[in-house]
Formats: structure tokens, sequence, C-alpha cells
């Protein structure tokens, strides 16, 4: 069984965070400024995801002028990503179990 890193998901799930994470992607990189032009909110706000994202290692800054320039870091998420399949399956086989043990359960009510 995978552990399951709840930092990297109390970050991921948030909306805001996740679609910052997908204009970082589609973009390649961007900064608090840019990012705060395309999503409803203050820069400040948008500097404040940007401070948990990188504390879990999902995105790394690097100074461009007065600002910083942030970039998605892929091998992390690949991590989560390997992190939710990895869940995923787990609950599939446990649903499994479960209708396996109610179709016993209603077979022996109709016997």
């Amino acid at each position: 069984m995978t552990v399951v890193d709840d930092d990297l998901w109390s970050a991921i799930g948030d909306p805001t965070r996740r679609r910052m994470l997908d204009l970082l992607l589609m973009d390649g990189d961007g900064t608090a400024t840019s990012l705060s032009q395309r999503l409803p909110m203050t820069r400040q706000a948008i500097a404040k995801h940007l401070g948990v994202l990188g504390r879990v290692g999902l995105v790394h800054a690097s100074p461009a002028g007065r600002e910083r320039r942030y970039q998605v870091d892929e091998a992390q998420l690949a991590r989560a990503v390997a992190q939710l399949s990895s869940v995923g399956a787990a609950w599939d086989a446990r649903l499994r179990r479960i209708k396996r043990i109610a179709e016993t359960i209603q077979r022996g009510k109709d016997q």
C-alpha cells in the first residue's frame, strides 16, 4: 500500500491551487502577477497559494527581476498522480469486496 502524503493532498485539494497548477503547466511557468490576471483573486492571495504549493514541492520559484517565476515540479506532480492511482485501486478493491459480501447476503435471503 502506498503511503499518502496528507500535506501534498491538502495542497492539491484546493480548487484554486489546482487551477493554478493547470495554468502553470499550460504556460510552462508564471508569476503571481501573471496568474492574478487570469484568476479572480489578488496577487497577494495568489502568492499565498503559491507558497503552499511550494512548501509541498509542487512548484519551484526562481527570481525574475522583482518577482518570482514559478514552475511545476513534474516529478512531484507524478508522485501525486501515483498516490491517487494507488488510493483509487485500493478503494476499487474494497468496493468489490463489499459487493461480493452484499451478493452473498442477498443469496442467503433468497434461499
